[in-house]
């Protein structure tokens, strides 16, 4: 029975393959679809149907065969043989000139000598030996070229080969020409008629990750996610119905059980005693002045929130072949707010990078997977998502901005010689200065720190910060939030001093 796929689910490490066929049921009771996957999953093998009939038996076969059961594989198989006796061909042609350029210049050689002798002797005149010469020359200058156009076409042939070859091991993952059968017995509760059966098995090679396009203007967030489908299952998807699943089905579905947590002395290691070897058998924008144009923008997929997994359909039926590597299909676009402000960190570099914090208010989780970042229209950089849950937070850097000017400088240093005690100390203070040259307030998160001491002989006093900061920690990070209307101006200040004890060397001070 000629079965065709009439739609596939792609989950994260698997596909869910299903085909649709008419069998008649005056032709015979029994029912072969042939030409499956070799590495399909034999126990998620499941049959429907509609009709006159009963379904009393459904058998998993693997068969060989000469030929790569693919057509496509066949077909490639075919292109490959004509293509090598062609290369054949021409390496023989090139051969055959390169043993003619051999020759005539071994008789160039030969004949140098003997011409030599014959214009000794008076029995060949110079117009002679200039006639012999020249066809020689001739000769010889023709077989070169037509040698070298044959080297450059057979080594093109040779790369169209590669590339042939590549083709073929891109198109499926196993290139075995063995493939997998399902024979469906029926029995008849009519005399005649027909009857439609579907077909369904898992197979793997096939996947799925997602990857996101995050848009932020003003407050403003547009994620739009896609999914990018790879499958190497060794069969061509045709256009169908084609649904991204997050569920794990797993061969063996089992409830985790606690088992016994036991304790004991420690025994004497054993000698490594080697292991047995052990073999498994398996089968294997709009234009401007164009007010009249629409915008063009995507459709979207539907999407299904299950108890534990989420289903997109896309809108439309997709073709994905075989060696297909992060087909892209378009899935949703979440509309969210942003809290935008900067960070800057001037003890390490001196400028200032947008952020966008940014809470999941929608209902779905979105995987994990890579992120495009554009702030506006510009392409800021890429970034990784973790997964994000409804009602999460995350933060987006959005880049450097130029408007918001950060100038860090020390303004005082001492360092003193040693007391009677043998104490040395030495003070330091930087100030951090914040100027706002962008047309709307801005709220800047400064980073700074203190220097920790690892050693009871050196210490860390009077540390003082201005103004006050929003937090520091045990560390000696110092966090400053501080709001500049548009043109204005603010600082930070940072001031320590640190006491090192008689023969100790200090270590790791910035200079």
């Amino acid at each position: 029975m000629d079965a065709p796929i009439v739609a596939v689910t792609v989950y994260p490490q698997h596909a869910r393959i299903t085909r649709r066929g008419r069998a008649n049921l005056a032709e015979g009771t029994r029912v072969r679809i042939t030409g499956l996957p070799l590495a399909l999953d034999a126990e998620s093998v499941r049959v429907t149907g509609t009709g006159a009939a009963l379904i009393t038996g459904v058998d998993v076969g693997y068969e060989q065969h000469a030929q790569p059961a693919d057509p496509v594989l066949s077909a490639f198989a075919d292109q490959r043989r004509a293509d090598q006796a062609a290369l054949d061909a021409v390496a023989d042609q090139e051969a055959a000139e390169a043993a003619k350029v051999e020759l005539l210049t071994g008789l160039a050689k030969r004949s140098g000598a003997s011409f030599a002798k014959a214009l000794a002797s008076g029995v060949a005149g110079p117009a002679r030996v200039e006639e012999v010469t020249g066809a020689l020359g001739t000769q010889l200058a023709a077989a070169l070229r037509t040698r070298r156009a044959l080297t450059e076409r057979l080594e093109r042939m040779r790369e169209d080969l590669a590339a042939l070859d590549r083709r073929v091991a891109s198109h499926s993952a196993q290139s075995e020409q063995d493939s997998s059968t399902v024979t469906v017995e029926l029995e008849p509760q009519e005399d005649s008629g027909s009857v439609e059966l579907e077909l369904s098995y898992v197979v793997p090679g096939a996947s799925w990750e997602p990857g996101y396009d995050v848009r932020v203007r003003e407050t403003e967030v547009t994620i739009t996610s896609y999914g990018l489908v790879s499958q190497h299952t060794g069969e061509d998807w045709p256009e169908c119905e084609l649904v991204l699943s997050t569920a794990r089905p797993a061969s063996t579905v089992v409830v985790p059980e606690l088992d016994p947590w036991f304790l004991d002395r420690r025994q004497p290691a054993q000698p490594a005693r080697p292991l047995a070897a052990f073999a498994a058998a398996a089968p294997g924008a709009a234009p401007a002045g164009a007010a009249s144009l629409r915008r063009v923008a995507p459709k979207f997929a539907e999407v299904e929130q299950g108890a534990t997994a989420l289903t997109y359909r896309p809108g439309r039926a997709v073709a994905i072949p075989s060696g297909a590597q992060g087909h892209r299909t378009t899935l949703a676009r979440l509309e969210l707010t942003a809290e935008l402000g900067y960070v800057t960190a001037p003890v390490r570099a001196s400028e200032a990078y947008l952020r966008a914090t940014v809470v999941n208010t929608s209902e779905h989780t979105l995987r994990a997977g890579r992120a495009a970042v554009f702030h506006d229209t510009e392409f800021v950089g890429t970034t990784r998502f973790d997964v994000w849950a409804p009602g999460e937070e995350v933060e987006l850097a959005l880049g450097v901005d130029d408007r918001i000017r950060v100038e860090r400088e020390l303004v005082r240093r001492t360092a003193s010689k040693a007391t009677l005690s043998g104490q040395r100390r030495r003070e330091a203070e930087y100030r951090t200065r914040l100027t706002n040259h962008s047309p709307r307030e801005a709220v800047v998160t400064v980073l700074d720190q203190a220097p920790v001491s690892r050693d009871e002989a050196i210490t860390v006093r009077d540390v003082r910060a201005t103004p006050d900061p929003v937090e520091t920690d045990d560390l000696g990070s110092i966090t400053w939030r501080l709001t500049l209307a548009a043109g204005a101006t603010a600082t930070a200040t940072l001031a320590y001093r640190v006491d090192v004890a008689k023969g100790v060397e200090l270590s790791g001070w910035r200079e």
